[in-house]
């Protein structure tokens, strides 16, 4: 329909009938298509709806109080949170992260065939000791805690079809966000970009990665699944950790830095599964070059310092035994 003839309609008819039936990337199109369009599309009920039946947990009372002091409230968090995240480059001009939040207010959200199956918001405390000298790593789920689904967990005999199923089908979106910075983030691939068995326990381990920093540090949000073969298959584990392209998990301290330059300065690219899974893919490879590349170097040196080692070992013995002759 041509935009004359819309703009034309009774702004009623536009509410009513054409703007309700609208996911969010199309109504952003459609408010920046003409001032009165965007008049109309940026009311806030229309994205609080488009929001909370994306992601049902931003319904929670923390959740839903945080987002009503966001600049734009639910448009501001569909922005930064819509798509996931597609790291920059970090340039030298850029200004210096602003002082660390008190807490993260983490909104996880877990779909099977696109149908919600659970939803949680969780607080994490960011200026204890504990988070900021240690790794980063944030559960959802309490200590034996387990979520059912509606899949129901394979044999082994169907390992190959059964793990395609499940990264094709069981989604997952970990909206951070940062009440300070007022700013969010989306820090999983929603679609898998591994499944595989952990090969002592047999249990299904499902990973969502985005990068957070161009060339140097991944998100990754690892889901493990449980069950007896044939029975239901529960979630007993959501956990996010970072880490950088040495392998090492980042600590609390620098992930802080990390995700609040990313918040602020990286872009929102729509990536498809077979994009994220390269990239994946490409940041585990390169871990596994800069592993072995070190061991490498590390042996080089060690043979390095035992040969001076000996050297030093053989002068002296031999300046020894001279002095003993003469």
């Amino acid at each position: 329909m041509d935009i004359d003839m819309i703009t034309n309609l009774h702004s009623d008819i536009i509410n009513s009938h054409i703007l309700t039936r609208l996911d969010g990337p199309t109504l952003a199109s459609a408010a920046a298509s003409s001032s009165h369009l965007r008049r109309l599309c940026t009311q806030h009920h229309l994205w609080t709806t488009i929001c909370t039946s994306t992601w049902p947990s931003l319904t929670h009372p923390l959740a839903a109080h945080l987002i009503s002091t966001l600049p734009n409230q639910h448009r501001s968090i569909f922005s930064d949170s819509f798509p996931s995240l597609h790291p920059s480059a970090l340039h030298n001009n850029q200004k210096p992260p602003p002082s660390p939040s008190p807490e993260l207010i983490s909104a996880v959200d877990i779909y099977y065939n696109g149908k919600p199956v659970f939803s949680r918001v969780h607080r994490t405390e960011t200026q204890k000791g504990w988070f900021l000298c240690s790794p980063l790593w944030i559960d959802i789920l309490e200590p034996n805690e387990t979520v059912p689904t509606p899949l129901k967990f394979a044999k082994s005999e169907d390992d190959d079809d059964w793990l395609r199923h499940v990264q094709e089908n069981l989604e997952l979106s970990w909206i951070l966000i940062d009440p300070s910075l007022k700013r969010a983030a989306n820090l999983s691939s929603r679609r898998a970009v591994s499944a595989r068995r952990h090969w002592l326990t047999g249990e299904a381990e499902v990973v969502y990665a985005v990068g957070v920093e161009e060339g140097g540090a991944q998100c990754a949000v690892k889901v493990t699944c449980c069950g007896k073969s044939g029975g239901e298959m529960q979630v007993r584990e959501v956990s996010l950790t970072m880490e950088d392209l040495d392998g090492r998990h980042v600590m609390g301290r620098d992930s802080m830095v990390i995700l609040q330059r990313a918040m602020e300065s990286s872009k929102r690219k729509k990536v498809d599964v077979v994009e994220a899974k390269e990239r994946y893919e490409k940041f585990c490879d390169t871990k596994i070059e800069r592993r072995e590349m070190r061991i490498k170097r590390e042996k080089t040196m060690d043979t390095v310092a035992m040969f001076v080692a000996f050297t030093v070992f053989v002068t002296l013995f031999c300046f020894l035994r001279f002095y003993v002759c003469v």
